[in-house]
Parts: structure tokens; C-alpha cells; sequence
């Protein structure tokens, strides 16, 4: 019988997540596509019932990638990269600003410190809600940052529309069944002269879905990190377009000449840490570090102490590992496509 746990985990979408996907990615189909875009909510939320205590563990509160400079610390990479996106965007005290996906709430907590904003963050699982409110009580920032369960396909019936000065996502909107959709929903809330933020993961326009090989790798990527379909980054600026946004300024931050490059610490070579204490964090991803992570997970999940179907969600997680450094080597993957864009002062257009 399937475990309905008291912190909002459900053993039967965990045990289920990787049967989205064809044993052998190779032989991945449009019918197996469009299962998964169908069953968002599913793949989603099977995914991180299973991944989000392993994120915290492997990397941070924030579950995202971040530019580096040379010898800078991760989580001080992180938070740049969240202040970047803040200051993009130019936040100001006062602003009621959403947080679209917002995991465990790290960005949020992070950007209601540096720009004084008021910040709803809205996740659609329940396991990460409670968490994220555990830690911004530890924070003394629930007067700032809220949570509140929802989906992000259905914005402008929770929250209503001109709701909020500011819109961002860090890494999340890729879970979205389509981009029209859920920016769509964004431009909805938005205040007319409202400003969305995004760091879109797409495949590039370097990618090709008609080479087997670049095909098998953006299924990789969905099979690791819980998306039910990788899309060119072209799509991602139509979606913005078509919906009614104003493009401000977009760039692809990993096309940046950094020294350190952003996926680096999935490498899993230690000697590469930038500080010490990095050390710790990079050794989670080499291959003893990965062994006894997950021989943990098995015996745990053995005990019953994790839900059935946690140790495979934690081998998508190499598998993700893999396809993102292939990704990012290759420039054929982004985590950081940056767009700003404004809601026309007008609703009407």
C-alpha cells in the first residue's frame, strides 16, 4: 500500500517519476513527450518528493545554477546570481513581488534581504512548502516572504489579475507543460508596467532534435531534473512575445567568457573547488561521494525511512549530472537564459 507521508511526500508518484520515461532514452518518442507535458503536476512533483531532500544535501536551499569567478565561493556565487536578477529587474522596497516555483524558498529569502520586497512564493508541492516556511521562520522573515500552494498554469485564478509589481523564476518555468501558458498566466498578474524576470533553461540554438545524439541528451536532462520537455531557447522569446511582453534585455549568461564555468561543480573534481570549504560540495558530486550518498539512500529507502522509488529519482540525478556538464561543454544546454520583460503600461495591450 502506498505511504502517504505527514509532510506531504506520496510514496506512489515518487515510485512512479521514472516511468515517464523509456528505459532507453534512445528510443524516447513524441507519444512519450506528450504524456509527460499531459501529467505536469505528476512528473513534477514525483520528481521533487524524491529529489528535494538530495538538493539540499548535494547543493543549497537555492536549486539553482550561478556564474562563477575565479575563487569565488559557491554560495556566494549563488546569491550573486539572485542579486543579479533582483537588480536586473530593478526591485525597490515595497514591491509585492511573486516568486513563480519557488522550491524551498532560498532565492526568495535571499532576495527579500538585498531588495526589501515583499515576496509570495509559489510551489505546487507540498513537501517543499513546508519546508520553505520551516526555514523563513529560522530566518525571522515571515513577515516578508509567504508561501502559497498553487499552479502556475492557473495564476490569475489564485491570485487575480494586476496582482503583483514583479514576477520572477529562477529555473522553474521549464517544468511548465508550455511557456505561452505559464508566462501568459504571469503576464495576468502583472500591474500594467510590471517587470518579469527569468532564468529559462532551453536547449540552444546550437541543438539539433533531428541528431540522435543531441535528441538522447535534452531527454537526459528531462529524465534527471523532473521537466517533462527541453525546448529550444527561440521558443522561450516567442512564448514572451506572443503573450504580450516587451523583451528589455536578454542574454545567455553561459555564453559569458567566465574562467570557471557555471557547471563546474558537477564535475565532481575536487582539485577544481574554489575554496576550501567548496571541497565538501564538490566532492557530493564525484563518483565516491555519489556512492555513498546513494548506498545511503538504498539502505534508508530499504528501512522505509525514505518513500519506495527515492534511490531511482537519486539515479536520475547522475544521470542529470552527466547531461548537464555534456550540455554545458558543448553549448548545446543553458540553465541561465536571462530575460527581462515588461507588462505594456496599458492592459489592454
Amino acid at each position: 500500500m502506498a505511504t502517504q507521508y505527514a509532510d506531504g511526500r506520496q510514496e506512489k508518484r515518487v515510485e512512479n517519476y521514472t516511468k515517464f520515461w523509456q528505459k532507453d532514452l534512445g528510443k524516447e518518442g513524441e507519444v512519450d513527450n506528450q504524456n509527460r507535458v499531459q501529467s505536469y503536476t505528476d512528473v513534477v512533483n514525483g520528481y521533487y518528493d524524491g529529489a528535494t531532500e538530495l538538493y539540499e544535501y548535494g547543493w543549497a536551499q537555492s536549486f539553482h545554477f550561478s556564474r562563477f569567478h575565479k575563487g569565488e565561493a559557491f554560495a556566494a556565487s549563488l546569491a550573486r546570481h539572485e542579486h543579479y536578477l533582483a537588480a536586473q529587474m530593478s526591485l525597490r522596497p515595497g514591491m509585492r513581488v511573486l516568486d513563480v516555483g519557488c522550491g524551498v524558498g532560498g532565492p526568495a529569502r535571499e532576495i527579500a534581504r538585498f531588495a526589501d520586497v515583499s515576496i509570495v512564493g509559489l510551489n505546487n508541492n507540498d513537501f517543499q512548502i513546508q519546508r520553505a516556511r520551516k526555514y523563513t521562520k529560522k530566518a525571522g522573515l515571515e513577515d516578508q516572504v509567504s508561501y502559497a500552494k498553487g499552479d502556475f498554469m492557473k495564476l490569475s485564478e489564485q491570485f487575480g489579475e494586476n496582482s503583483f509589481d514583479a514576477v520572477y523564476a529562477i529555473e522553474a518555468t521549464v517544468h511548465a507543460p508550455t511557456w505561452e501558458g505559464v508566462y501568459g498566466e504571469i503576464m495576468k498578474v502583472l500591474k500594467p508596467g510590471g517587470v518579469f524576470g527569468v532564468y529559462e533553461w532551453c536547449m540552444t540554438d546550437a541543438w539539433d532534435p533531428s541528431i540522435p545524439a543531441h535528441k538522447e541528451l535534452a531527454h537526459a536532462i528531462e529524465l534527471g531534473n523532473g521537466i517533462p520537455e527541453m525546448r529550444h531557447l527561440k521558443k522561450a522569446r516567442e512564448a514572451m512575445v506572443n503573450v504580450g511582453f516587451t523583451i528589455e534585455h536578454e542574454e545567455d549568461l553561459a555564453e559569458r567568457p567566465d574562467e570557471v564555468p557555471w557547471y563546474y561543480p558537477l564535475e565532481g573534481d575536487i582539485w577544481k573547488a574554489q575554496t576550501a570549504w567548496d571541497y565538501f560540495t564538490v566532492w557530493r558530486m564525484s563518483w565516491s561521494g555519489k556512492l555513498v550518498s546513494h548506498t545511503a539512500i538504498k539502505v534508508m529507502e530499504m528501512l522505509n525511512l525514505l518513500p519506495k522509488g527515492t534511490h531511482d529519482v537519486g539515479e536520475s540525478l547522475k544521470v542529470a549530472a552527466d547531461a548537464l556538464v555534456k550540455g554545458g561543454q558543448t553549448k548545446l544546454f543553458t540553465p541561465m537564459y536571462l530575460a527581462i520583460c515588461r507588462k505594456p503600461m496599458l492592459s489592454e495591450n
